[in-house]
């Protein structure tokens, strides 16, 4: 970009800056249809945090495509969101599942500008450390690191063809910890160290940035047949500087900022969205 300037005084210049303004058209639900024509991924889509995510994409004009266990909710997922959503059934944990669903997906979507490592094994108590299985241990690593890992490996190169964007989902158990919840929290501290490395090491072709959610209720992003309204009580909302329990839709609209060209200039960032709490001294 070229400024030009012009002299008005000894010590004072007027510079002219040229501006552009970008159109963009807006869906039924009021969102700028800024994704359209783009097309992302979301693992652990079919429900919580990953289902809102999904929604908000679409509701911005993107195809989704799911990756996911859950049968059940991941049709359901595609039944309600329209046929820009599609859901595959994997393991993220196992390399030739990631290998095969990434090749389909990019050729069901002809190309791929997002990642969203969302899957992750989602009850964080694991007991004592000293009755922890091996076994146990392992597949939080397997789902919660190594898959974020190997969707990230076999993403990249279609990620740098369209300048494309990842997003970890961390959490704020990768900042702080309750009693008993060592593999998750590694898990989750691994993926917010995962995230920088990538960053500099994939940039300035592909983004990589972090969301670390603290509570989130999740209870209207089940499949329809499972969801209700959340049980919060006044306290729980009360207790959050921010006056309340978050929702996917606060995570879903972070994500939806850091995988856009607003987000041009961030990478290697981890942002916390816990309504405040981790700032919060509390003692008993």
């Amino acid at each position: 970009m070229k400024l030009r300037a012009k002299r008005m005084t000894r010590d004072l210049f007027e510079i002219h800056v040229p501006v552009y303004v970008a159109r963009a058209a807006l869906s039924v639900q009021g969102f700028r249809m800024r994704f359209a024509d783009r097309a992302f991924v979301v693992t652990g889509g079919s429900r919580g945090i990953g289902r809102g995510i999904v929604k908000r994409l679409v509701e911005e004009g993107a195809r989704a495509a799911i990756i996911d266990t859950d049968v059940h909710a991941g049709r359901d997922a595609e039944e309600e969101y329209g046929d820009r959503v599609r859901f595959w059934r994997a393991d993220i944990s196992r390399e030739p599942d990631v290998r095969k669903t990434l090749t389909a997906i990019v050729k069901w979507a002809r190309r791929l500008d997002g990642l969203v490592n969302n899957a992750g094994i989602a009850d964080p108590e694991v007991g004592p450390v000293d009755k922890l299985a091996l076994a146990t241990w392992q597949r939080f690593l397997d789902v919660n690191l190594t898959g974020a890992f190997l969707m990230t490996k076999h993403a990249v190169r279609h990620l740098a063809k369209t300048r494309g964007s990842i997003i970890n989902i961390s959490s704020t158990r990768a900042l702080q910890s309750e009693p008993d919840t060592i593999a998750y929290a590694a898990t989750k501290g691994g993926l917010v160290a995962l995230t920088h490395a990538l960053a500099v090491s994939l940039g300035p072709e592909v983004r990589v940035n972090c969301v670390s959610p603290g509570w989130i209720a999740t209870s209207e992003y089940l499949p329809r047949d499972k969801r209700h309204p959340p049980e919060l009580s006044k306290a729980d909302h009360e207790q959050h500087p921010a006056g309340r329990v978050g929702t996917p839709e606060d995570i879903a609209g972070l994500c939806a900022y850091l995988l856009s060209e607003e987000a041009g200039f961030v990478t290697g960032a981890n942002f916390t969205a816990d309504g405040g709490m981790t700032r919060k001294m509390i003692y008993a």
